[in-house]
Parts: structure tokens; C-alpha cells; sequence
């Protein structure tokens, strides 16, 4: 089986920071040292040659080490690229689906990264179906591709005036039946599993906002029975006060 070995997984890191590295070793050794000699002379005219080859040693640095990042980046995708259809020989699985990322929509990206956060359980669904859906999308790649190569070889064999390609003819229309069947059958698991991201999806955000909505009415009942109390509060607070009115009033003098 097509595993991702120690060597490969360090490879990748280093790469992953190879372009960044050069371009700091390009550019800073340069003009740190014209700079020390800058600063360590006094002589006007040895300081201004320093402060100029400081400003030239770090654009000429600069430069060769966006060329040498270039070169890196590119010899990445090509790295990554064959990593990935060795990895995916024998079917790809959840745990191998994060060096495919590149493959995923941004849909599929954005609902992964959100499932993730909010169930862990769904999220390992998710990427098992992701997985599924990855390894259709290639297989279904790879059939297109033989099936036009069919095609091609087909028509090559009717252009031939000759006689003797009606059995090359049929061994290559056997061969298009073939792959058109295996086609369709790729495409049916590419369905469902599209099918299937989509109910898990679904099963996540009704998780969330049934979790949203019984906190809200939670709240929300919460509020309504403190109401009355907070009524009852404020009727007790005006009966005291007009009590306390009533008896800070003066008693009106008696006329007989």
C-alpha cells in the first residue's frame, strides 16, 4: 500500500519553507556585513561606499533569492504532484486527504474547517466521504483521459486504408465499451458521495441551530419567568413609597 514514509512528510516541511529560508539567506549576510563596516570605519568616503554596496548587495540578493524561492515553488508543485497520485494508487484515506487540499472546492474547504470546530464525530465522517469523493474524482479523471486515447487510436485505425484493422477496430471499440462502463460506475460513486457530503452538511448546521435555538429559547423562558418577579418587585416598591407619602403628609387642622 502507498504510504506517506517519515523521509516524505520532512520533505514536505522543508519545502514548505525552503523558497521563505533562501530568499533570508539571499538577501540579509550581504548587507549586515556592509553594514558593520559602515558602522565600524571612519573614514567619509569607505562609509559612503559601504552604505552604497549595503542598499546593492540587499536588491541583488533580493533578486536572486525570488529566483531561487521561484525555482523552489515550482519543483514543490511538481513534488507535491507526484506524492499525491502515489498516494492515491491505492485509494486515498482521511488521514492522507489534507495533502489533496489542493483538490477541494472552496465549498468543501469552508464546511470542513466548520464541522471540525463544531463536532469533531461529523468531521471524521466528512473527511472519510471527502476521501471517497477525491478518489472518484480522480478515477474518473484517469477513464476520460484512456477514453480519448481510445478514441484517438480509433480513429487512426479507420483513417488506415489497409484491410487488416477490422479486428484492431474491434479489440479498440471493446475497449471504449469497456471504460465507458467503468466511467459510469465512477460516476455513480462520485454522486454519492457528493450525496452523502451534502447530508452530513445538513447534519451539521441542524445540530448547530438546534443548539442555537434551545439556548435562545432557554434564555428566552428564563426571561419570561423572572418577569412576573420583577413586576411583583416594582408594585411592592409603589405601595411603600405611597405608604411612606402618607405619612410624611400633615394632618389638616379641625374647624368646630
Amino acid at each position: 500500500m502507498a504510504k506517506l514514509s517519515n523521509r516524505e512528510a520532512a520533505t514536505a516541511r522543508i519545502l514548505k519553507i525552503a523558497p521563505w529560508i533562501s530568499i533570508l539567506a539571499t538577501s540579509l549576510p550581504g548587507p549586515i556585513l556592509f553594514i558593520f563596516l559602515f558602522l565600524t570605519t571612519s573614514a567619509t568616503d569607505s562609509a559612503a561606499l559601504y552604505l552604497l554596496l549595503t542598499g546593492l548587495s540587499l536588491a541583488v540578493g533580493f533578486s536572486v533569492g525570488l529566483l531561487i524561492a521561484a525555482v523552489l515553488l515550482i519543483y514543490r508543485r511538481r513534488w507535491l504532484s507526484r506524492l499525491r497520485d502515489r498516494l492515491a494508487s491505492d485509494g486515498i484515506t482521511a488521514d492522507e486527504v489534507v495533502w489533496f487540499r489542493s483538490e477541494l472546492t472552496s465549498a468543501e474547504r469552508a464546511a470542513l474547517a466548520e464541522i471540525q470546530k463544531t463536532n469533531p464525530l461529523l468531521a471524521d465522517a466528512y473527511l472519510e466521504t471527502l476521501a471517497s469523493r477525491l478518489t472518484a474524482s480522480r478515477i474518473l479523471s484517469r477513464f476520460r483521459r484512456e477514453i480519448l486515447l481510445v478514441e484517438r487510436r480509433l480513429n487512426r485505425a479507420r483513417a488506415l486504408s489497409a484491410g487488416d484493422t477490422a479486428s484492431l477496430q474491434e479489440d479498440l471499440t471493446a475497449d471504449r465499451e469497456r471504460l465507458d462502463q467503468l466511467r459510469q460506475q465512477a460516476s455513480q460513486h462520485l454522486a454519492r458521495a457528493r450525496t452523502r457530503l451534502q447530508e452530513i452538511e445538513a447534519s451539521a448546521t441542524r445540530k448547530l441551530n438546534d443548539e442555537e435555538t434551545d439556548l435562545m429559547m432557554q434564555r428566552l423562558g428564563a426571561t419570561q419567568d423572572q418577569l412576573p418577579l420583577v413586576l411583583e418587585i416594582a408594585q411592592l416598591e409603589r405601595t411603600a413609597l405611597k405608604e411612606v407619602q402618607a405619612l410624611d403628609r400633615p394632618l389638616e387642622p379641625s374647624h368646630e
